[in-house]
Order: structure tokens, then sequence, then C-alpha cells
């Protein structure tokens, strides 16, 4: 169960997770990318809720998914007994909404404008690099899953990284700051990871920062330390 030691003076801005609370539902922490951007933005901001975990790949994984949200797919976010937000991003524009103190997306206005534009192409494109790199944190597959399409996604990511971290970055997250925009791409880093993907050394400096991130090293090491398998997932791995 998720707890989290919180800043006093947040203490106002965030009564409104404490009750009546917060709850993520999430899948496999090995496997569910989808999951670990909301869960990592809340564990980085500090921001309160409980914890449900449905494992992927089992008899009753689409009736527990269900129970939850009728989408049939993790993450869910459960904000009282009457709202349901089930789509990560949603999750996300949701909770910079109540805890707009918390700036988790970036203060200037045009790196927010920019720190969406990059969500929302993480959200809805790059399918090549989901199907043949998918992520497994536990796995190494160095040099798999190499299409062309998977190079093609592999040089846009790098050429937005880049440019993020060029304008608004200073050579730290995507925008200066942890935000949104880092949670949204570090199961990328992920993947880069476990299929040993190279990167320009600056690209590399920044995929060890967002791994050393306190949120993102915690999701890693409770992946390792699962035990379950989703078949499906396994058998989506590269030969």
């Amino acid at each position: 169960m998720q707890t989290t030691q919180l800043d006093p003076h947040l203490s106002q801005a965030l009564d409104a997770a404490r009750s009546p609370g917060l709850t993520l539902v999430i899948g496999n922490k090995n496997y569910s990318s989808w999951s670990m951007r909301p869960w990592v933005a809340m564990v980085a901001f500090g921001i309160p809720f409980q914890e449900v975990r449905v494992l992927l790949d089992q008899d009753d994984t689409a009736n527990r998914i269900c129970s939850y949200s009728a989408s049939g797919r993790v993450p869910v976010l459960l904000a009282g007994e009457e709202m349901t937000i089930w789509d990560s991003l949603a999750i996300c524009e949701y909770l910079a909404e109540q805890f707009p103190e918390l700036h988790l997306w970036p203060r200037d206005v045009a790196a927010r404008a920019m720190a969406r534009s990059v969500c929302a192409e993480m959200h809805s494109g790059f399918s090549d690099l989901r199907n043949s790199m998918s992520m497994n944190i536990r796995g190494y597959y160095p040099g798999k899953g190499r299409t062309p399409g998977t190079q093609a996604d592999i040089g846009r990511i790098s050429e937005i990284w880049e440019e993020c971290m060029c304008r608004f970055g200073h050579q730290q997250f995507l925008f200066g700051e942890f935000s949104i925009a880092d949670a949204y791409y570090a199961p990328v880093v992920m993947r880069f990871r476990t299929y040993g993907v190279s990167l320009a050394p600056a690209l590399d400096a920044y995929c060890q920062r967002v791994i050393s991130h306190p949120a993102v090293a915690r999701w890693i090491s409770e992946a390792l330390a699962e035990t379950e398998t989703a078949p499906r997932h396994d058998a989506d791995m590269p030969d």
C-alpha cells in the first residue's frame, strides 16, 4: 500500500486527496508502462494514494479490471466514491488541476505547452517501439526489436529529449524540474535500458537521472521484486 512522507507546507493542498482519498489501480510493475506514468508522478510529487495491483494475463484479470473501469484497462484512478478516471494522461491532468501548488507541469507557459505536446505525442504515437520493445524491467535483450519503424521512433524520441533539454531543461530533466513529462517518458527509459539502446552522451545522462530519481528507482525496485509473470507479455519479447 502506497504511503509517503508529506511536506507540511503542502498539507492544505493535499486535503482533497486524503478525504475521501485516491486509489490508483495498476498492473504488474514489471510490464505495465501505462501504469508506471501516473504512479511515478504521484510518488514524485508526494500525492498520497492507495495502490491496487491487478496481475496481468490471469484468468480473472479482465473481470478484476472491469470492476474498477468499463474500459478494461489500467491504470485507473478512483477519486472518491463517484469519480473514475481511466486514462493515464487524463489522470495526470486531473492531478495537476487538483494540486496546482505542486506544479506537476512546468511553470513557464511555453515550456508547459511543449510538455503537454510531447506527452500527447507519446500517448498516441511510437507504436513500433511499443510493439517491438515491450516494457520488461527484469529482462535484458540488447540489440533486439530493431525494426526500421522502431529505429525511427528512437530517433524521434531522441530529438524530443534534445530539444526539451536544450530549450528548457538546462541539462537536468526535460523541463528543468521533474514533471509529468519525465514521468511520461520514464517507461521509454526502461525500454532503452532493457534493449541496450545506445544514445548520445547527454541523452544517456538524462536516462541515468531518470533512473536515479527516487520515484522511478522505487518503481524499478518493486518491479524487480515481483515474482509473477505475464505469459502474453513475455511471449511478445523478441526472439
